[in-house]
């Protein structure tokens, strides 16, 4: 990869075929006179020394006819890619905004490559490789909970965070070099609990990026939704309901009727999720039985969400064994509790001394708006607390992560043991250096070439 970008690039920013707007990206150090030769207005904006939005024209190509819009540039290095930025904004189809770009490529500039304004911006400091990536993050969202997520990455969110890390780090490294230049005299510049305490923060703030990593690896964009409970308690004839297929599920009074378990891909108000109807949690030695349940235990343990079904007509026997299963469920995973069959229940009295988050009857069909509201609330918690990465940070940066948590466990354990200064300081080197890969501050043409091949030409 050629990084020397001191040539002017150009190329279409908005998205392809006809639409309202259209954009035009310039940037390069010698993009004066390029637009100067492309670009009428009525102030004289070249001697302009800052940013600024100056109405005009842009020439077409083999003709005289000028393109109406408006110019913002940005003469100096503070601009997105650290150097003179143009973007002209103007409605047009897509045969004169591609007369226009030849028209400037006529006056000395190049085709953009893919990714190399966002390039230009990483190389000359303006982002991160994070942010960098959290750029196609933006572009390639699904929906808004990705879209968030990327947009707190390319805000800088993770990489501040790392970047405290990073600097804790140097100043351990700083004080523990300090100690060994006076190791003779016995001079103790940070002592060994500080030492110990500070490592295994940023060793645990590592690892949680890490497990983040790897969950976004594993994830397929669909958030698991599983409904569970005792048998017959509802959770087929809900799955149906919530599917909007009355024979999606077989439905039956008998207890223990599904064996199986069963998936529905939904969208609800732009999220995917998927919906997935269990077997009652029960006991059995039968071959078929121990099958069902060991379905159920693996989906459960997967699940963004535990829908827990509770029977209204539970006896008082259940009703123990009800809330012994759930409370254990809940302890590890994400639990919403739901009485259902409300219309069925023999004592309201006692039913309603059934602890629930909501109560609903599908027969009656009451509860079922509020429930999937109540669902979608719990998944968006869920999804936005627990994720710091987008999919493609996470898969470049899992290894330096995992090997960055590490370095700092053997650090923190070779300080706990006292087997002396220059091992820690090792081992913290070791870590700079892979969180250093992670925002950027090591990197390779490979690294780049890798990253930037995704994007599309103009961004």
């Amino acid at each position: 990869m050629n990084l020397q970008f001191d040539d002017t690039i150009v190329a279409l920013a908005s998205a392809p075929g006809a639409g309202a707007a259209g954009l035009i990206r310039i940037s390069g150090r010698e993009i004066l006179p390029c637009l100067s030769a492309c670009f009428d207005a009525e102030t004289d904006w070249q001697q302009s020394t800052r940013s600024q939005r100056y109405p005009g024209t842009l020439q077409l190509a083999g003709s005289e006819t000028r393109l109406p819009g408006a110019l913002y540039y940005w003469p100096t290095s503070r601009s997105f890619t650290g150097q003179p930025l143009a973007e002209f904004h103007t409605v047009s189809s897509p045969p004169l905004l591609e007369a226009a770009i030849e028209q400037i490529a006529s006056r000395g500039a190049r085709m953009a490559r893919p990714g190399e304004f966002t390039l230009r911006a990483f190389l000359a400091g303006r982002v991160d490789l994070m942010q960098a990536e959290a750029v196609l993050g933006v572009i390639d969202a699904h929906d808004h909970e990705e879209l968030n997520l990327a947009l707190s990455q390319l805000a800088g969110g993770v990489s501040t965070r790392i970047g405290r890390a990073r600097i804790e780090l140097l100043e351990l490294l700083a004080e523990l070099e300090a100690g060994l230049d006076f190791v003779e005299e016995d001079i103790e510049f940070i002592d060994r609990v500080t030492l110990v305490t500070r490592l295994e923060g940023i060793r645990e703030f590592c690892e949680q990026l890490y497990a983040d990593s790897a969950q976004r690896m594993e994830s397929t964009g669909s958030l698991s939704l599983v409904l569970a409970g005792l048998p017959n308690a509802g959770k087929s004839t809900l799955y149906n309901a919530l599917v909007g297929d009355a024979e999606a599920a077989l439905v039956s009074d008998i207890a223990g009727t599904t064996r199986d378990y069963l998936v529905t891909p939904l969208k609800w108000k732009g999220q995917s999720i998927h919906l997935i109807d269990t077997a009652g949690l029960e006991t059995g030695a039968h071959e078929i039985s121990v099958s069902a349940q060991n379905f159920r235990q693996a989906q459960t343990q997967q699940a963004d969400l535990v829908v827990w079904c509770t029977a209204a007509d539970l006896t008082p026997e259940l009703r123990v064994e009800d809330r012994r299963q759930r409370d254990q469920l809940a302890a590890v995973r994400n639990v919403l509790t739901v009485r259902t069959k409300c219309d069925l229940s023999p004592a309201p009295v006692e039913a309603h001394s059934i602890e629930a988050d909501l109560e609903i009857s599908v027969a009656e069909g009451t509860g079922l708006e509020a429930l999937q509201d109540q669902i979608l609330e719990r998944l968006s918690e869920t999804h936005r607390g627990g994720r710091h990465l987008i999919g493609s940070t996470a898969s470049r940066c899992r290894e330096s992560l995992r090997a960055a948590g590490e370095s700092l466990g053997a650090a923190e354990e070779a300080a706990e043991l006292q087997l002396g200064e220059e091992l820690v300081a090792i081992e913290i080197r070791e870590s700079l250096q892979h969180l250093g890969q992670i925002v950027g501050q090591v990197y390779t043409d490979d690294i780049l070439d890798r990253i930037f091949s995704k994007f599309c030409i103009g961004k």
